[in-house]
């Protein structure tokens, strides 16, 4: 990793953009091959069920493009199996009592919270960001643990509702498990998104068969030997690793419910094939989420705020920025601010904390980034900053970028770029701001910067996004974890977080216990009086104000 290290310095060359480059960080910490050790590797591995010989697929680091990890590849056969061990494990699993499932989740916080390093080198590894972001992901998931290990049984508990007959029906809602859950998570956010969707439905009595992307699966695997640590059955938790279209289907034909986050293409072919069989789904995919700076913004706070909102991960975050709206009045000076800043985001990847972004995960990524630049450019549109890769520092390193004059035919103006790129536009009226935010089909994240927290919980209001966050980028609204989080349009369907998040994985009974009388003709009663006792009844009911 010695391109990596502090001597790597960041040169100017033809075509640059006249604001110029991103300073190396410090590379620090160790390497890549000392952080994850083949034998880490191997131990792993044997979490992930497969086939006695099965094949192995390799991965690849991202932040320097040296083989990461040889990963059992599953077959369909494979995912059929797991569903079974799954099965098996979730019956003794849904007996126990709800606050004797919650404390494994407390007890894994714990033990997060103490081997956060193991956590963040893999993390980092896998995906090539800075440790500050893979330090998100370790907050993330902590807040879940300590939200439902405390919560769960608030939210699981039976509930007294209103009967048939007042005194007469006893009525009940009960909570149980769908049974065993089908998980597929994205390579983004490796950690949060496989582990922090999954702790409510094992506290809320389900197993789950898992299909992390191959990329980022050692950080999955890792996370589960840590839950079996802090006591959750081995069995519960079976992971299986292969191509999307091929395991992808698999796991949703055994699902008792499926659990999704990735693109919207993908998650409506899992709506798809979720809907013919009769089960439930929850997706959470795209977004071309807004920041709306207005004209009595704290610039400063304004120019901080939007630097995390779309830089961080590298841009590979759904709920992350990519267009920056902002009033003219006040657009120059915002600018001045945000663009310095830009420009001052130290790019690196040592596996230690001090760079302020890394690198994105794939050539794959670093080819759509480019392209969206380089077309959009082309079209007329000006680099304010950055515009280039950085194979000085990793082989898919890209400059944070901001972009002016986008307009709505150029790629990058209406497609998910998922990197570091936003495109600014100017807007003169409230009225206009609001429209230019809800014009894209998605609804993931939106954010709102004013010194008038009235008027922006205003705004917020007007705007068809699942979460939108006040002077805050995004971590406001998504750590926020007694909330619902999710998207509105091509963003999604349901919700992680608070109840939502818990009672997504839970099957609603209604219990009713009839007493003293059927609900029927009796005492003597034909049915002409029967009807009428009732009508009376219905009549008294209204009267008196009952639900």
């Amino acid at each position: 990793m010695s391109d990596l290290t502090a001597d790597a310095v960041a040169t100017e060359h033809p075509g640059a953009s006249p604001v110029g480059g991103n300073p190396a960080a410090p590379g620090g910490g160790r390497t890549v091959a000392a952080a994850v050790p083949r034998s880490l590797v191997d131990r792993l591995a044997t979490g992930v069920t497969a086939t006695a010989e099965p094949s192995v697929v390799e991965t690849v680091a991202p932040l320097t493009g040296e083989r990461l990890a040889g990963l059992p590849q599953s077959t369909p056969a494979d995912v059929e199996v797991a569903f079974q061990l799954a099965r098996r494990a979730q019956t003794a699993w849904a007996a126990l009592p709800v606050r004797r499932r919650a404390a494994v989740l407390l007890r894994f916080h714990d033990l997060l919270l103490k081997r956060q390093d193991e956590a963040l080198d893999l993390v980092q590894a896998e995906t090539g960001k800075a440790r500050l972001h893979a330090f998100e992901e370790v907050l993330a998931v902590a807040t879940a643990a300590r939200h439902y290990g405390r919560a769960a049984q608030g939210y699981l508990k039976d509930r007294r509702r209103g009967g048939a007959l007042p005194v007469l029906t006893h009525t009940v809602e009960a909570r149980r498990p769908k049974g065993v859950i089908g998980h597929i998570s994205p390579w983004n956010y490796p950690l949060e998104l496989c582990v922090g969707d999954l702790l409510p439905a094992f506290v809320a009595g389900n197993a789950v068969v898992n299909k992390p992307d191959t990329q980022t699966a050692l950080t999955g695997l890792w996370a589960r030997e840590l839950l079996i640590e802090a006591g959750l059955p081995a069995d519960l938790w079976q992971v299986v690793i292969g191509d999307g279209p091929v395991i992808g289907p698999a796991v949703v034909e055994h699902a008792d419910y499926v659990s999704f986050t990735g693109s919207t293409r993908t998650g409506r072919e899992v709506a798809q094939r979720a809907a013919a069989r009769l089960v439930g789904a929850s997706l959470e995919l795209g977004g071309k989420n807004a920041m709306l700076v207005l004209a009595d913004a704290d610039l400063d706070a304004a120019a901080a705020g939007a630097v995390r909102a779309c830089f961080s991960s590298a841009g590979q975050l759904c709920i992350s920025i990519e267009r920056l709206l902002v009033h003219r009045s006040v657009a120059d000076r915002f600018l001045e601010r945000f663009v310095a800043r830009t420009r001052a985001l130290r790019l690196g990847g040592g596996l230690a904390y001090g760079a302020d972004m890394g690198s994105l995960v794939s050539a794959r990524q670093l080819e759509t980034t480019t392209r969206h630049v380089e077309e959009a450019v082309k079209a007329g549109a000006t680099v304010l900053t950055g515009g280039r890769a950085r194979p000085d520092l990793g082989p898919y390193f890209y400059e944070p970028t901001v972009l002016d004059g986008v307009t709505p035919e150029m790629a990058v103006c209406g497609e998910e770029t998922f990197g570091p790129v936003v495109s600014v536009y100017r807007f003169d009226t409230e009225e206009e701001a609001v429209a230019a935010a809800n014009s894209t089909p998605y609804g993931l994240n939106s954010s709102v910067w004013t010194r008038d927290l009235r008027r922006g919980r205003a705004v917020a209001a007007r705007l068809r996004t699942g979460t939108v966050n006040v002077n805050e980028a995004y971590a406001a609204a998504y750590g926020s974890v007694a909330a619902p989080m999710g998207g509105m349009g091509d963003s999604g369907l349901g919700r992680r977080h608070g109840a939502e998040g818990i009672l997504r994985f839970t099957e609603a009974q209604t219990i009713a216990t009839q007493r003293m009388m059927p609900i029927a003709p009796s005492f003597g009663l034909d049915d002409k009086q029967f009807a009428a006792v009732l009508t009376g009844g219905l009549r008294a009911l209204r009267a008196l104000r009952f639900k």
